[in-house]
């Protein structure tokens, strides 16, 4: 279906744009052709002016079967979120209210309850929004941070699909010449055009390039910063990831091999997203499980974005790591020692140092994940960029002037992809796949 170019007809949709539950007030939305039809059934008057809120009585199946009195607003298609016609019924949260109309509407003609991400599903197929923006729209709803709400509204308002755009329109311009000699082989095309165009794409390669060695901060920033925290049985590696989260998460005992498995927790440091994963103590020996265990912690250590190593204070012996460098590490139970030497001193016990230790982390965090430029968020993005790279890169290299046309078509269509310029439909299942009733 091409961009802007909305059905002839299609189902008219209806659900709660709010979380259910007991609130004060909910959201109920309606898209599609028999929206207007749909408001005054419920409202048993004519249509408010489109915009305007309205306080209206709604109805159920008969004049005396009144379910609520609330606000009602109706958007026409060129002005809606979806690009067709929308009407909003603001009522009062209850569970029996919200039920009612509910059921009032699936009993209209033509009326049936959306699927997960329908309503921005149709934003994108009418033109309303390109596929980036409504993926944004997923993380906007998703962000537990400030720094995931930042990314996610630098995306929303277009700022990574315009970016992508300009890449594309740039390359159709630099394969026009080429495109140009090919249709007309009979015509002189002038050099000076030729090497434009050549230049064009070797520019646009070298952005790309660089736009994909990013270091995957927006996917940290989406998903969250990595944090191992290893080091030797006892050191109180549990201690201090229960302190961090201000809760208990871990069990906490003397006995060495306590923690056998990988345990995560979720943490907002001064804005920015960290999952702290607190591992089994680095030793050798010890029984089958607890060898897994250190096994487990030694892949999550490599694996990870940032390795906290924290010692013991009292003894600080460093232990066998896998070869897995430490970024930060943390010397453990100050309120213990009275002598120390230099170091990161913090006490999961008293508190002490912590305050640090999150300063520490938040600035690791901020150096990787911070920055106002349009980034990579989705592995989906990744792989478009890294296959339009790859093409552009056959385009510069060649000589023959076919393969270089069928490289930057191949380029063209990646990055196309990404932001649903082309083979639209078969993306969109996938998209919106995780969306929430509502959307």
């Amino acid at each position: 279906m091409p961009n802007g170019a909305p059905p002839l007809e299609r189902d008219t949709i209806f659900a709660p744009a709010t979380a259910a539950g007991r609130a004060g007030v909910a959201v109920i939305r309606v898209s599609g052709p028999q929206a207007d039809n749909a408001l005054k059934a419920i409202t048993r008057k004519h249509l408010p002016a489109e915009r305007q809120a309205v306080l209206r009585t709604l109805y159920g199946k008969t004049a005396t079967d009144r379910i609520d009195v609330g606000l009602v607003l109706r958007f026409g298609a060129e002005a809606s979120y979806t690009g067709e016609n929308v009407v909003e019924f603001q009522i009062h949260g209850g569970r029996a209210v919200t039920s009612a109309l509910l059921k009032a509407m699936a009993e209209l003609p033509g009326l049936r309850f959306a699927e997960p991400g329908e309503f921005t599903r149709r934003a994108v197929e009418n033109g309303r929004l390109d596929l980036t923006q409504a993926e944004a729209i997923a993380d906007l709803v998703e962000a537990e941070t400030d720094a995931q709400r930042r990314q996610a509204l630098r995306q929303m308002e277009g700022r990574l699909g315009g970016l992508y755009e300009d890449w594309r329109s740039r390359l159709i311009r630099a394969a026009a010449w080429i495109e140009a000699g090919l249709d007309f082989p009979d015509e002189d095309v002038p050099e000076a055009a030729i090497a434009q165009g050549d230049g064009a794409l070797r520019a646009i390669f070298e952005e790309i390039r660089g736009h994909l060695r990013d270091g995957r901060r927006g996917e940290m920033l989406r998903d969250g910063l990595h944090v191992a925290v290893i080091g030797p049985p006892n050191a109180g590696k549990s201690s201090l990831v229960n302190a961090l989260a201000r809760r208990d998460v871990a069990i906490v005992s003397d006995t060495p091999g306590t923690t056998r498995d990988v345990i995560e927790v979720r943490l907002d440091l001064q804005g920015f997203p960290v999952i702290l994963a607190d591992t089994a103590g680095l030793r050798e020996g010890g029984d089958a499980i607890e060898s897994e265990g250190v096994k487990r912690a030694l892949a999550r250590a490599e694996a990870a974005d940032l390795r906290l190593l924290v010692m013991d204070g009292t003894m600080p012996t460093v232990p066998e790591t896998g070869g897995s460098r430490p970024d930060i590490i943390a010397l453990n139970k100050a309120d213990l020692v009275k002598v120390r030497s230099k170091g990161l001193w913090v006490s999961a016990r008293t508190g002490e140092g912590l305050d640090i230790l999150i300063q520490r982390l938040a600035e690791y965090a901020s150096q990787g994940l911070s920055g106002e430029a349009p980034v990579l968020t989705r592995a989906r993005h990744r792989k478009a960029l890294e296959l339009a790279e790859r093409a552009l890169e056959e385009a510069i290299s060649t000589s023959e002037s076919e393969l270089k046309a069928e490289h930057v078509r191949l380029a063209l269509r990646a990055i196309g992809r990404i932001t649903g310029r082309v083979d639209l439909d078969e993306l969109l299942d996938v998209v919106f796949r995780d969306f929430c009733i509502g959307k």
